[in-house]
């Protein structure tokens, strides 16, 4: 599968990148890619809710009535889970929700996750570039000459450039990312890719072993 090289001008450059087929052309596996996402998700919880049981509550322990006579329920005291203000009973607690997948159930999720995404034509090449300066206005007019202004956006890099960070980092619908760290979360959650060249050969070394 091949696709033309555009640069940040939006120009083609006469150049073609090849699209993996056993990466982006693949039947996609829709179940790996929720079990993928619902693990990303569930990491994301930091599982800090807590709340105060009997035990844990500050209150007299003074019996309220008398246990027989009074023509109402019994009452304890006044932590009792049935009053206002009483504890809770079986309240979270905090919890680790993170749970563990094998690599290749992972590597099978992200390569659905871009297959989808090629059928969709929601995948733009470009050519390697830089800023010399952190300037937003610079990046939006990237996105312009792409036709991608307005979507959600993730851009895909071979390496850490601060400057192209920078320069997107107040768009709300514009993610940056390493080739390396791309997760299916984030390529599902975009509506268009935008990958360098370098990025697509760093995306084949990650995902044909």
């Amino acid at each position: 599968m091949e696709v033309s090289v555009l640069n940040i001008n939006g120009q083609e450059t006469g150049r073609k990148a090849t699209l993996n087929e056993a990466i982006f052309a693949i039947e996609p596996n829709d179940h790996v890619l929720y079990l993928n996402v619902k693990q990303y998700l569930a990491n994301q919880r930091q599982g800090t809710a807590k709340s105060k049981e009997r035990s844990e509550l500050s209150g007299s322990t003074r019996k309220l009535i008398r246990q027989k006579g009074s023509g109402g329920a019994r009452r304890g005291d006044i932590n009792s889970p049935v009053l206002v203000g009483g504890a809770r009973v079986f309240g979270p607690k905090p919890r680790d929700y993170s749970f563990k997948l094998n690599k290749k159930v992972k590597v099978l999720a992200r390569k659905s996750a871009l297959s989808y995404k090629a059928k969709e034509n929601a995948i733009i090449v470009v050519e390697d570039f830089t800023m010399d300066a952190p300037k937003t206005k610079d990046f939006i007019n990237i996105t312009k000459n792409l036709k991608v202004e307005g979507k959600k956006l993730l851009l895909v890099l071979p390496n850490i450039d601060k400057n192209v960070y920078l320069s997107a980092r107040n768009l709300q619908r514009t993610n940056v990312m390493l080739a390396s760290a791309i997760n299916t979360y984030k390529i599902l959650d975009a509506d268009v890719l935008v990958i360098t060249e370098n990025s697509l050969k760093t995306i084949d070394e990650i995902l044909i072993k």
